[in-house]
């Protein structure tokens, strides 16, 4: 290793160290709470070292040889048929994307944890994927709610991980190579290698900026693998987008239900739409650290702070043993349970649209 090399690992080492004190709540040699002062956002497309596993961050163990026998045992991965007679009832009512402008907040629900959201005068794709089929999944169960050939510019595209169904190759292959790609920590490489040219990749906490939206990536209860040999070898996340005018958008991307919403929601107060999965968690004892169940997602956005909720994550391909219409009779029982209003909770088809009134 050269010096120079050697001096740039250091003070990448250094940095790592600062910013896990800061993941930690404690920010190094400050008596200000590090959640009431946001860092500075990052340079786009800039290179950078990370650590070779994020297994640090996780949150709980992953399973073991013990849960992987007890699940081939008990053949839970799917609904049975009983469970299937319902497909027929998903709501899917797609329709024109809303016209917006700079200052206009909308999203549309194109399936799954697939949105087109406007802000900012940009249209951002979050973890698109367009294809029927994914990697060891049965083909969608409801047809994407937005053509392709309907979208607009993407002005950018965020990405909460590397599994298949959040990560799909094939749709990314539709971008332009210059379109700006907003990953987590060490998920760069796999863009930059399907020629990708902009992309910039965030540890937690940090944010980047294009055309006056920022982009702040933040923690996720989840994990990381897309082959055999690289588990945890990507960070794992989601993203606040906040516009000129202070209106805030949380893509919770996936994840378990954990102490992570409470602090995001005091880190970025105001939050006027979370995005939360409320699907895939049956079984929960396989399950019930990576997924949130709805009343979990609920439980999140109230954590947050967070003044409206989006569900997503079910409803489009089945990764679990749970009746289809499930989540969405659970999730409005549980808003309901809360308290909270009705119009707040944006329980979209897929294909549906909502804008977010200034």
């Amino acid at each position: 290793m050269t010096q120079q090399a050697q001096q740039t690992q250091q003070q990448t080492q250094r940095t790592t160290a600062g910013d896990r004190d800061d993941r930690d709540g404690v920010g190094p040699g400050s008596a200000i709470a590090p959640e009431t002062v946001l860092a500075p956002p990052r340079a786009p497309g800039a290179r950078r070292l990370w650590p070779r596993s994020f297994a640090d961050r996780l949150t709980a163990p992953l399973p073991g040889l013990r849960a992987f026998a007890r699940l081939a045992r008990e053949g839970a991965l799917r609904p049975p048929p009983a469970r299937l007679a319902d497909i027929r009832r998903l709501p899917f009512d797609p329709g024109p994307l809303p016209r917006v402008d700079a200052r206009t907040v909308a999203v549309t629900w194109a399936g799954h944890a697939s949105w087109v959201v406007r802000i900012g005068g940009l249209t951002v794709l979050t973890d698109p994927v367009w294809s029927r089929r994914i990697l060891g999944t049965p083909a969608r169960v409801t047809p994407v709610g937005v053509a392709w050939s309907a979208l607009p510019r993407v002005d950018a595209v965020v990405i909460s991980h590397n599994h298949y169904d959040h990560l799909d190759a094939p749709t990314l292959r539709r971008l332009p190579r210059d379109t700006p790609v907003f990953v987590p920590a060490g998920l760069g490489r796999w863009f930059t290698r399907r020629r990708f040219t902009r992309v910039t990749e965030l540890d937690w906490w940090e944010a980047a900026e294009l055309d006056g939206v920022r982009f702040d990536f933040v923690p996720a209860h989840h994990w990381s693998k897309r082959s055999l040999v690289d588990t945890c070898r990507t960070l794992w996340g989601g993203w606040v987008l906040t516009d000129g005018e202070g209106q805030r958008v949380y893509f919770a991307g996936d994840t378990g239900y954990g102490h992570w919403f409470e602090r995001i929601g005091a880190r970025y107060p105001g939050i006027d739409l979370a995005l939360l999965p409320i699907g895939a968690y049956d079984p929960r004892w396989w399950l019930s650290d990576v997924h949130c169940d709805p009343e979990e997602a609920v439980r999140a956005a109230t954590d947050l702070g967070a003044r409206r909720m989006a569900p997503m994550h079910w409803g489009t391909f089945l990764l679990s043993a749970e009746p289809v219409l499930e989540p969405l009779t659970r999730v409005r029982a549980a808003w309901e349970k809360a308290g909270l209003a009705r119009e707040d909770l944006w329980d979209l088809p897929v294909g549906a649209s909502r804008v977010l009134a200034a």
